[in-house]
């Protein structure tokens, strides 16, 4: 992958500065450490910063087609490009590369925006018509990789990430304060925004048309679920060998590298899937890498020693401390570029480093495979749920919920309190919001600790009515655990797993992340299937089971799924550490006055005495510290000129200042 960024004059002729080219591929050339390459014109600068994976030797951006009308930076790959190739090829277009970028120009060139219909992969790219003066912006179909935009004095800057917007000075920098709000409900911001004012992001599966005068947005693709009266009809075996051949080309397509690729193996069974799929089809020296936690209760190495020895692969591992937890949050930070109400991405930040050490550039994950197949507890919870509304009076309804949690609901002095809390919004169950609304609701309550400046300025800002408005027209025409699985996709994976637990904290070090399930192919096979079959039961990813239940361990297909997490407190409140008095003392709260000091200060004085914290204080602590810290790092204390660069390693200048292309090589 790489990181791309550029600045396009909209309706005037104004000079670019080149030093805010470089500036902004610098800020993020660990995106891209293996070459630069820019191209200027009256009206755009382009910059790219490139981490070479296909043609190694040839592959400099910006590429351009054959009478050089055409421009693209890219970041991704897309792995359907040697069939591609040969398509363009008897259409009659030359290439100069064999690199998956040319492949788009050209595609872009005959197909023009229907082009992205034909791309399989994880891409975000800019194309640039020298001649129509027009700019043509693209993103992957599930958001696995990021392009974020600003307006500002008639000129539209974007990139790879928010930072290289802001390493220019003339950018407004802010807290939007409704998108703090999402983040305290929704674990994470809606598709399109960011944490800072101003700055957008361009929504997966949309792309951006840019002329002199207009800017358009526009949706090419959407997950879909079919209804009760249109799931797929066919028989069971039928099935999952389809969701098999599907999965195996998906694996194949996204081996494709001109460098080692390796897998990360959790022990779970979506990676130790994978990795099973790698080692026993295509590569049989692979090379493994997973997280062992030094904190017993989330350390699952049992499981990654055990398909370690059932697949004989050569597995490197970190042990993520309390301390290197905490140590490494300020660094993570400045790669997810907003708040987190987990410290999950911190170890898988820790892993990324091993494998560039290792000396590879490029794994599989196992990111997607419960949104796609229903494995997570929410999407049962919501199972149970809707079966309970059918008849809210129930007492034995209810208990299906013991099932699904037997360690909360051990205590039966509690069970009462419990199943009340999860009948809330029972006698709603056509709520578009059902499945997530408790969720939603508890860590709502993060909310309390805002400061009341915040509180009145978003008192009237609803984030449901805003979320509504991204749903689509059949989305009231699904049952209620895909409704469930859509909510998911749209808002938790794209913006979360995929961005802070993904690309960001692999791309830190420069590792390439691919994610075989969320290949469209398997997106959409899955989408034609009734859920009924996808959670049998209470048997989450009962397909993905089937398809692997004699290439595994019984002990891995079985096992309880437990959900990845890091610790918390223990790693934050460490007295090794000095966030709290660096981030969260009464001055730095109220300096930043997004919180209440005394409210937080109180937080962490209850926490610093605890063994064992609640779910609730756990995100309350991680969301307000990293909120803290976000602010230190991107509002007060930037310094957009402290990112200098060297000149582009390939630099091409159509300015009508030079008589003739100059070409810096």
């Amino acid at each position: 992958m790489c990181g791309i960024a550029g600045i396009v004059n909209l309706g005037h002729q104004q000079p670019i500065a080149l030093d805010a080219l470089k500036r902004m591929v610098s800020i993020q050339q660990y995106r891209g450490p293996d070459e630069t390459g820019a191209y200027f014109d009256d009206y755009i600068g382009l910059a790219h910063a490139r981490l070479s994976i296909i043609d190694l030797k040839d592959g400099t951006q910006p590429i351009h087609n054959e009478d050089k009308s055409l421009w693209i930076i890219y970041n991704g790959e897309v792995f359907n490009y040697p069939e591609l190739r040969q398509e363009l090829l008897k259409c009659g277009h030359k290439f100069y590369t064999t690199s998956d970028t040319e492949v788009i120009l050209h595609l872009y060139e005959e197909k023009g925006t229907n082009c992205l219909n034909q791309l399989n992969g994880q891409f975000a790219f800019a194309i640039w018509n020298s001649k129509k003066r027009t700019l043509f912006l693209a993103r992957d179909r599930v958001g696995i990789l990021p392009l974020h935009y600003t307006i500002h004095n008639q000129r539209l800057y974007f990139a790879s990430e928010i930072k290289a917007i802001f390493a220019n000075k003339e950018i407004n920098r802010s807290v939007d304060l409704e998108s703090l709000d999402q983040i305290f409900t929704f674990w994470t911001t809606l598709p399109g925004r960011t944490v800072f004012n101003y700055i957008k992001e361009l929504p997966p599966a949309h792309y951006m048309s840019v002329s002199p005068y207009e800017i358009k947005i526009d949706k090419y693709w959407d997950i879909n679920f079919s209804s009760n009266t249109e799931t797929l009809k066919i028989k069971s075996d039928d099935l999952v060998n389809e969701i098999s051949e599907t999965l195996m080309d998906s694996v194949k397509i996204r081996l494709r590298a001109d460098v080692p690729v390796g897998t990360y193996l959790s022990g779970g069974l979506d990676s130790s899937a994978l990795t099973e799929t790698v080692k026993k089809n295509f590569n049989n020296e692979l090379r493994s890498f997973g997280v062992r936690f030094e904190n017993k209760d989330y350390d699952e190495g049992c499981f990654q020693n055990e398909m370690v020895d059932f697949l004989k692969v050569n597995h490197s591992e970190i042990i993520a401390s309390n301390d290197a937890i905490g140590e490494n949050l300020e660094n993570v930070l400045w790669h997810t570029e907003k708040p987190l109400l987990r410290t999950g991405p911190i170890p898988l930040y820790i892993l990324s480093g091993l494998v560039n050490q290792s000396g590879y550039k490029v794994v599989l994950t196992g990111e997607g495979a419960d949104e796609i197949f229903g494995g997570y507890d929410i999407f049962k919870e919501a199972k149970i749920r809707n079966f309970w509304a059918k008849d809210p009076d129930s007492k034995l309804r209810p208990l299906l919920l013991g099932r699904l949690y037997p360690y909360i609901f051990k205590d039966d002095r509690l069970k009462q309190t419990l199943i009340a809390f999860f009948k809330n919004g029972i006698d709603n169950p056509d709520d578009p919001f059902f499945s997530h609304n408790i969720r939603w609701k508890n860590t709502s309550k993060i909310k309390n600790f805002f400061s009341e400046q915040v509180k009145d300025s978003i008192k009237d800002y609803n984030s449901y009515s805003e979320l509504k408005k991204l749903l689509p027209a059949n989305y009231f025409d699904w049952d209620t655990v895909s409704k469930s699985q859509f909510l998911e996709s749209l808002i938790f994976l794209s913006n979360y797993l995929l961005s802070s637990q993904g690309d960001r904290v692999a791309m830190a070090h420069s590792v390439e992340l691919r994610v075989p399930y969320l290949d469209h192919r398997v997106i959409e096979l899955l989408g034609k299937v009734n859920s009924e079959i996808k959670i049998n039961g209470l048997n989450e990813k009962y397909l993905l089971k089937q398809v692997f239940k004699n290439r595994l361990p019984s002990n891995i297909v079985k096992r309880w799924k437990n959900p990845y997490r890091a610790p918390i407190h223990k790693a934050l409140l460490s007295n090794n550490l000095n966030l709290v008095k660096e981030f969260c003392s009464e001055d730095a709260i109220n300096k930043t006055g997004i919180f209440n000091s005394v409210k937080v200060l109180k937080l962490i004085n209850k926490l610093g005495k605890l063994d064992k914290a609640g779910e609730f204080d756990e995100m309350a602590l991680i969301g307000i510290i990293s909120t803290q810290i976000i602010h230190k790092n991107f509002i007060e204390d930037f310094n957009a000129t402290r990112f200098e660069s060297d000149n582009f390693d390939q630099f091409y200048d159509f300015r009508s200042i030079n008589d003739k292309l100059k070409k810096v090589l």
